[in-house]
């Protein structure tokens, strides 16, 4: 109607619930601080750390210093106003910080106020002394503005040590892990039959007239006699068994995405703004300059370390994202360009190709978080899965990054590769991501245990039977080979398949050097084939063998060069190159 700016947001709903950045005054002034001059210091401390942090950060130092700090201190000493603060205040301050309290419904709908230990508790008291040590280091630079307010702290640095915090999170985290990962399968199963279902049932109701009644999956349904508005193929409401008005379109939205977003989540171990970020773009791919076999691409963007990374597609990944593409690809064949609100810098990003959008209200809008975490614990309600105190199963959608990291150090993966894959700078943040199994330690242990004693059996002690002594004695009949001598133990199996050339305890005849030779030669002309034929996994397993070929003649020709010297006596550099010089010592009478 042209009652707005070209730059105003399309819809009010951007300006009620997406309202962007909040000003510091308005971050401290959520919380009604009664003395005005320490509300202004709060005010120009922010100022002074806002270009440092981004606004999630931010937004929690107002929260820590303007709720949990300052207005916990005037509930408990109205009047307030110096950061001066006596024993027995800082000790109840601290009491009071220790718990939180959370309202929940009961089953018959009450509500009840429940409190609970602060898993933040030492994140809180590092957020407040920061604060005080800043003023105090600043009133040095700036004494008429900082000076007065400096004073001494009321967090000491032994109370925020966080080694206890971060391993009881550690604890709980891998819990929640191993009490997960072996649901995952039944979990992806009730996904994929929730949507398939989802889509009988949405098939049936564009079938069905208005007011008519059809029966689907042992359901019956009536739909509903009024076409909606947004959707030109009729009503998308229908009304089961019981009266409940239900709508299918819904319905098969959300167990579309949480499929997509479960299958998504734990093949590549992305947070989840990360995936609701991805575009059509993001989907590249990579030509291997050696045989131009082309590899398909994911691109990840910058998120909550600012640096992007690229994961290699698998197959099972292909497959969901081409459904999702088929899914919001519009008439005219090109992914439509959705505006993305950023919930954490609460910013609105310029409109892309977004995979995760769909039509709600009547408009394409991008998938939200919140949306997701419900399709995904509506799957889980769906699955019947129960934690050990017997109450259904809940999934975060950070549970699937450690469960894809688990599963891919279990199964081999180094934790160095992990590390990349995940976007983590340091290693430990990695390996904090995987599970301990309690099952690794026993089993570890068991194996020494049974290794020890096959090393050692009881059975080694008693007089050798005729068989076992003439076993004994083929074994040495049996050590010699086409190049030499097999310098295996007795009782061990070859580790190298018969492979000889590789073998460390090969001991080569001299006469059988033009036959090793004659190896080498036949390496490399099969090497050069491998390379010609682009059979880089048959060369590179050539290039080892002939690396040990080479290995094997020098070994001969050194050996051949010091039976052909003559020993005087004297010590050669090879013979004392591994012994270490003993300085004499500095202090008289002491060697």
């Amino acid at each position: 109607m042209g009652q707005f700016p070209d730059d105003a947001p399309t819809t009010l709903r951007a300006v009620t619930l997406f309202s962007g950045q909040l000003t510091v005054d308005q971050l401290v002034d959520r919380y009604r601080l009664q003395c005005q001059p320490v509300r202004d210091l709060i005010v120009d401390y922010l100022a002074e750390r806002r270009p440092a942090l981004d606004y999630a950060t931010f937004e929690d130092l107002a929260r820590v210093l303007a709720l949990h700090f300052w207005k916990n201190l005037e509930d408990l000493q109205p009047g307030i106003d110096l950061l001066h603060l006596d024993r027995g205040l800082i000790a109840a301050w601290k009491e009071r910080l220790r718990t939180k309290v959370t309202r929940r419904r009961l089953p018959d709908g009450r509500m009840v106020e429940v409190s609970s230990p602060r898993a933040s508790y030492a994140a809180l008291l590092g957020w407040v002394r920061a604060f005080y040590l800043d003023i105090a280091q600043w009133a040095l630079e700036d004494p008429a503005r900082w000076g007065p307010w400096a004073a001494p702290s009321p967090v000491s640095s032994t109370e925020i040590t966080y080694k206890k915090d971060i391993t009881r999170r550690k604890a709980r985290m891998d819990q929640r892990t191993r009490e997960r990962l072996p649901m995952l399968p039944t979990l992806i199963r009730t996904a994929e039959e929730r949507l398939h279902a989802a889509r009988i049932r949405l098939a049936a109701l564009r079938a069905a007239g208005g007011g008519d009644s059809f029966a689907v999956l042992v359901e019956t349904f009536v739909k509903a006699s009024r076409a909606n508005r947004l959707d030109s193929s009729g009503s998308s409401c229908a009304f089961d068994e019981s009266g409940s008005r239900r709508n299918l379109v819904q319905d098969e939205h959300r167990a579309f995405w949480g499929w997509a977003a479960i299958e998504f989540l734990r093949h590549t171990g992305v947070r989840i703004e990360e995936m609701l970020e991805t575009s059509h773009h993001s989907i590249t791919q990579y030509t291997l300059p050696v045989t131009g076999e082309l590899i398909p691409l994911l691109q990840i963007a910058p998120s909550k370390t600012d640096e992007e990374r690229l994961l290699v597609i698998s197959p099972e990944l292909a497959d969901v994202l081409s459904a999702v593409v088929s899914r919001v690809r519009g008439t005219d064949g090109a992914v439509p360009l959705i505006p993305f609100y950023d919930s954490l810098e609460k910013v609105w990003n310029a409109p892309a190709p977004l995979l995760f959008q769909w039509t709600s209200g009547g408009q394409r809008r991008a998938v939200s978080g919140n949306t997701i975490r419900k399709a995904i614990n509506e799957a889980l309600l769906a699955s019947g899965l129960t934690d050990a105190s017997g109450r259904p199963l809940t999934h975060t959608p950070h549970d699937f990054r450690r469960l894809f990291t688990t599963e891919a150090i279990m199964n081999g993966m180094p934790p160095h590769i992990a590390q990349l894959l995940l976007g983590h700078k340091d290693i430990n943040t990695t390996m904090g991501y995987k599970a301990v199994y309690p099952e690794e330690a026993i089993t570890g242990h068991r194996a020494f245990i049974a290794r020890r004693r096959a090393l050692r059996p009881s059975e080694e002690y008693r007089t050798p039977t005729d068989e076992e002594w003439s076993e004994f004695l083929g074994h040495f009949e049996r050590r010699k080979v086409a190049l030499g001598d097999c310098g295996r133990a007795y009782g061990t199996s070859c580790q190298h398949e018969h492979s000889c050339v590789r073998c460390p305890v090969l001991r080569l005849d001299p006469v059988q050097r033009p036959r090793l030779e004659e190896i080498r030669d036949n390496l490399n002309a099969r090497i050069a084939e491998a390379e010609r034929e682009g059979w880089l996994g048959e060369a590179e397993g050539l290039r080892v063998s002939l690396a040990a070929a080479e290995g094997k003649l020098t070994q001969l020709d050194e050996r051949t060069r010091r039976a052909a010297t003559i020993n005087l006596g004297m010590p050669t550099f090879l013979d004392i190159a591994g012994r270490t010089a003993t300085l004499p010592s500095a202090r008289p009478g002491v060697c």
